[in-house]
């Protein structure tokens, strides 16, 4: 998947949680990225999170602590 689409669709859940109690909204990110993306959208997430995270809205990387980080693959470079 492309990074800026990556990107989007984060911000878009976001988005979503801004309206939230503050106490809740990274939380709330992070459990959505956890239960609906699949492991290979949360390696390319913390590939674009570990880069700097351009282009993700600050609650987006505020969530990117409480997101589940998958194993490496073996015999990825």
């Amino acid at each position: 998947m492309q990074p800026n689409k990556l990107a989007r669709m984060a911000n878009q859940i976001a988005i979503f949680f801004n309206s939230q109690p503050e106490a809740e909204r990274a939380k709330g990110v992070a459990n959505h990225i956890n239960k609906f993306w699949e492991p290979r959208m949360r390696r390319e997430f913390f590939e674009l999170v570990d880069k700097g995270g351009e282009g993700l809205q600050p609650l987006v990387i505020e969530a990117a602590k409480l997101v589940n980080r998958p194993a490496v693959k073996e015999g990825a470079n």
